[in-house]
């Protein structure tokens, strides 16, 4: 009988089939990587946001794969280098082998890290059923990629929330108008290359069924720090409106629907997706002045 309780876990998220399985083993090494940070005191330091920030802790119900985060006050020197050996240490004391990379993008001050494991080999020595996993390559790789930016455009709210698995500890995540703000400047400046990124709209849907309100200021100070907005100007709630009525006129809501499908456990959430849903919308957000 495997003592290990990460097996116990796997198997508790109702776990049937290869897909399940390689999806529950990333949302493990994405809580474990989080643990990690945690004994480290990286949360002294930093806030998580973005998808897998709601999704974790606010119940947004689509997979995210990668953890980001950002300082609480700037800081050039900064370096996720020191807070990966926590990490590293905390899969292997949960049975997880896995390697351990840092790069930075070209032209950004983002620092990224990826944590990569065979999946086959992990969930076998999870003693998951081989039956239940065999379709899976031999060579799969589960990566968990997590970024910090060392310069975050404005002070925010945050606040301290729980996980529970596999052992509970808390993380320090931004206030949920801050992640609005975030979330919607991906919808506004976000880079496509050659796909939209339905996951942002998505997301934008959830906050507004909610009545989450938008940190207006939050929002102006990153799209000013990306080259969005002039920062001779101040960013007006109609003036918003229009930023946003225009992005929506550009997308391919078609396109959008195939990228986050594969994402979300319901296809019939996104059936009504268009351009004059999206526009119905906008007058629905709520903003605050910070």
């Amino acid at each position: 009988m495997n003592s290990n309780p990460l097996c116990l876990l796997l198997q508790s998220h109702g776990s049937q089939n290869a897909a399940q399985y390689r999806r529950n083993l990333k949302d493990l090494i994405q809580k474990l990587c989080l643990l990690g940070l945690w004994r480290g005191s990286f949360f002294e330091h930093a806030a998580f946001y973005g998808g897998t920030a709601l999704s974790m802790l606010y119940g947004l119900d689509r997979f995210s794969e990668d953890l980001d985060f950002s300082l609480l006050k700037e800081k050039p020197e900064f370096s996720l280098r020191p807070y990966l050996d926590y990490v590293g240490r905390e899969l292997e004391a949960w049975g997880i082998q896995a390697t351990m990379d840092i790069s930075a993008k070209k032209d950004s001050c983002i620092e990224s890290a990826f944590i990569k494991t065979n999946t086959l080999k992990t969930l076998i020595n999870l003693q998951v059923p081989f039956s239940d996993i065999k379709s899976l390559h031999r060579d799969e790789i589960c990566s968990v990629k997590f970024e910090i930016d060392p310069h975050p455009p404005c002070e925010f709210d945050s606040e301290i929330s729980y996980i529970l698995e596999p052992l509970p500890f808390g993380v320090r995540v931004m206030s949920i108008s801050d992640l609005f703000a975030g979330k919607m400047h991906a919808v506004l400046a976000r880079n496509w290359k050659t796909r939209v990124k339905g996951r942002d709209w998505y997301d934008l849907i959830w906050f507004v069924s909610r009545g989450i309100s938008l940190n207006l200021r939050h929002l102006e100070a990153r799209l000013i720090q990306s080259g969005h907005f002039d920062p001779e100007k101040s960013l007006k709630p109609n003036t918003f409106s229009e930023i946003l009525k225009d992005r929506i006129r550009q997308i391919d809501f078609n396109q959008a629907k195939e990228d986050v499908l594969p994402f979300i456990p319901n296809a019939s959430a996104i059936e009504s997706w268009s351009g004059n849903f999206f526009m119905s919308l906008v007058e629905r957000i709520q903003v605050q002045l910070g």
